[in-house]
């Protein structure tokens, strides 16, 4: 059919509408179009809109914490559908099931997964998008479709002379239906994909207009402040209330599950009126361990039990009763806070028979479970505003800050934004667990014949799935949630997916050993814990390839060479194995007074190889120099590769350093950056970052430059000192 100039017109000009598409996260084939005629309208389902007035607007079902899902996201949309990505609106998505991330079937961000599981999705998103506008162009000219082209932002006629913008098009492509399938562009073709460019949030964040949790600001707004138990698990007795709500500012002062909150007029009147309140506390089911404890109770567990086998190649006690000897080593590492720079806050707003919440949440579905477990509301009722995140690194996958402020909401009937101390926030932070590892290897001669890796912990799991097996299933009545969570514990690994945290990276163990048993000793000891950068990875990754590196030290072999022998069928960790090893001219070692270490290892399906070189000077450790070889797949922004990689180092090297949570009594002793520090700038060692060139499919960056930076440091020091460290964070004179 063809369309008169006039007849097309009137219907491009008179019109305000968007075009919407939908894609399921699910399944990608099915493209749904949906006109509206007020501009900037959209669907809760809708992944695109494109307007009359050529805006386009993206629907970013991953949050941004600093790992530039914002940019790297709308690239992939942007290539396809043949428009600047900087010409493109990102807004963050409501809770729907359209937006979950398939890999946990809930809406959340992280594992390192966002590129990954947006990979295909988006870029079909914008290339059905691309085609519905080709087609209705055609359609205008009475010319084959395969004959016109789109680029920035319109649709060519195959004369080479006329174009349509995309915002003339909008209405008419609504009914256009793709009856053919849609190529993805090839590499060949790609404008910006693979390219280095700058992020589309860096003016706003430079400029101070993106909008944060803590910025978010509401008509006849409150402020509160909670007070909770020193103790993990204590409840409150009894408190001063009375004595509080006459000072200045102060509206209300109640208890709610999580302690006492002061409810005022301004945030620094809650804080003052805080410093007055005196709260007597139940402790009879608290925590109560020291550290000490922790580890005690970890190698008691570890003797008694030798774990779940969670991996078993050939038969590593054969392999020990005929080697030449035994090496055994035992590796801790301690409890980690997060120390995200914008501490926990929420704003919440009840209204009766609904709840608004303005938080930056890593899994916004989980957060409208936590409102609605501490209100009336069904999870239906509650509507979550995502902002962005001053760093995640996991702590805002658990919803213990909004829980509070929907919580509070609920009681005074007005916005309420309730926001945490940096004390607050390190003493009430949810940890990364402290973990013991038990490793043994059989030698004989020059050659390991067996490996044996005991881990030996919590899993985060245990932890987490209060508010997750219901946000699986949001339809289930409340009195329900406690079962439904005791229920997915129960099903773990039949029904509902293995927890690997506590064996991440262990049972992965790359290195061609023919005798390899990997075991896990599940055991508790009730800290409070979730997901922390790279999780598993993180512990598993130290105690591995610490130990490879006193095996290769053992079997009289240089650390380079040891691993490399190793790796004959692995060709990924090989090859970053070797980048790294000719970037940081490996074979010429380092200046006099300094050494060098070095780490392999995968996580999130990306292979990083590192080398350290570092020193002593007035004794602290100093480090000089990191250079990184990282194979993460196709690269979107490889800037953003470069800048998430770094990041991920000088984060575990702050681990490696400085980390440490400590209990007493089972009270967190830090409480802010002077005891719970974070490297400053004075400590930055210079970071090269080596990108390998690859057509495999994407995986994550945010996450795997931190497990190899803390092993490939304690490594470089034992070539320094001669002396090795098997407990972080790690120090300048080893005992």
């Amino acid at each position: 059919m063809t369309m008169n100039r006039r007849d097309f017109l009137k219907v491009t000009g008179a019109s305000s509408g968007s075009l919407v598409l939908a894609l399921s996260l699910a399944g990608c084939a099915g493209v749904r179009a949906g006109y509206e005629e007020e501009e900037g309208s959209w669907r809760p389902d809708a992944w695109l809109e494109l307007t009359t007035d050529n805006n386009v607007y993206f629907t970013l079902a991953r949050v941004e914490m600093g790992q530039g899902t914002y940019t790297g996201l709308t690239t992939l949309v942007a290539e396809e559908l043949e428009v600047e990505p900087a010409s493109i609106t990102p807004k963050f998505a409501p809770v729907a099931p359209e937006y979950r991330n398939p890999l946990y079937k809930l809406q959340l961000t992280g594992g390192s997964t966002s590129l990954a599981t947006s990979w295909e999705p988006l870029r079909q998103a914008g290339a059905h998008a691309r085609e519905m506008l080709i087609l209705a162009a055609a359609k205008v000219w009475g010319v084959d479709h395969r004959e016109c082209t789109a680029m920035d932002g319109q649709v060519r006629h195959p004369n080479g002379v006329d174009a349509l913008a995309y915002g003339k098009l909008v209405q008419l492509a609504s009914g256009e239906v793709v009856r053919h399938e849609v190529a993805l562009k090839p590499p060949s073709q790609w404008r910006y994909i693979g390219r280095d460019r700058g992020r589309l949030d860096a003016e706003a964040k430079s400029t101070g207009t993106a909008e944060y949790g803590i910025d978010v600001e509401l008509p006849d707004m409150v402020y509160a402040v909670v007070t909770r138990p020193p103790r993990h698990g204590g409840r409150v007795q009894s408190f001063n209330g009375a004595d509080i709500e006459g000072m200045p500012g102060v509206l209300d002062v109640l208890e709610i599950e999580r302690g006492v909150a002061i409810v005022a007029s301004k945030y620094w009147q809650a804080r003052k009126a805080q410093q007055q309140l005196k709260v007597e506390w139940d402790n009879t089911d608290a925590l109560d361990l020291s550290t000490d404890d922790v580890f005690a109770h970890y190698h008691r567990a570890a003797d008694e039990d030798a774990g779940e086998r969670e991996r078993n190649d050939g038969s590593f006690t054969g392999a020990a009763e005929s080697a030449e000897r035994v090496v055994e080593a035992s590796y801790e590492q301690p409890y980690l806070a997060h120390a995200t720079l914008e501490p926990m806050n929420a704003t919440a707003w009840y209204r009766g028979n609904t709840m608004e919440v303005w938080a930056p949440t890593q899994a916004p579905d989980l957060g409208r479970i936590a409102a609605a477990r501490v209100s009336d509301l069904s999870p239906s009722d509650v509507t979550i505003n995502t902002t962005f995140l001053g760093g995640g690194f996991g702590r805002r996958l658990t919803q213990d800050y909004i829980e509070e402020a929907a919580a509070v909401a609920y009681r005074v009937k007005q916005p309420v934004k309730v926001i945490w101390s940096r004390e607050e926030d390190t003493r009430h932070d949810l940890f990364r667990p402290a973990m013991l590892h038990r490793m043994k290897a059989s030698v004989s001669g020059n050659q390991v014949t067996g490996w044996h890796h005991q881990v030996v912990g919590p899993q985060i799991l245990d932890w987490y799935v209060r508010n997750a097996a219901p946000a699986q299933y949001p339809w289930s009545p409340k009195f329900l949630y406690d079962t439904l969570g005791r229920v997915g514990l129960m099903a773990e690994g039949i029904a509902t997916p293995k927890d690997m945290s506590a064996i991440e990276g262990a049972v992965d163990y790359p290195y061609e050993v023919a005798n390899v048993e990997i075991r896990h000793t599940h055991t508790d000891p009730g800290v409070p814990i979730t997901w922390w950068r790279s999780v598993g990875y993180s512990h598993n990754g130290f105690a591995a390839e610490t130990f490879m590196d006193e095996l290769a030290h053992e079997t009289g072999n240089d650390p380079y060479d040891f691993r490399r022998g190793l790796l004959k069928d692995q060709p990924r960790h090989l090859a970053v194995l070797d980048r790294v090893a000719a970037i940081a001219d490996w074979r010429a070692g380092a200046p006099a007074g300094r050494a060098r270490g070095l780490a392999l290892f995968q996580s999130f399906g990306t292979y990083v190889a590192q080398v350290i070189e570092a020193s002593i000077e007035n004794g602290e450790i100093r480090i000089h120099r990191v250079w990184c070889a990282v194979d993460c797949g196709q690269v979107v922004n490889p800037a953003i590769v470069r800048d998430q990689i770094e990041g991920g180092i000088i984060f575990g090297l702050t681990a490696a350093l400085h980390g440490e949570i400590t209990l007493e009594n089972g009270a967190v002793q830090q409480s802010n950056f002077h005891d719970y520090a974070l490297m400053r700038n004075y400590e930055l060692p210079s970071v090269e970052v080596d990108v390998v060139d690859s057509t495999e499919p994407p995986t994550g960056v945010g996450e795997p430059g931190v497990p190899p930076v803390l092993p490939a440091l304690g490594n470089a020091l034992f070539a320094l000192t001669g002396k090795r460290q098997r407990t972080l964070p790690l120090k300048s004179a080893a005992g």
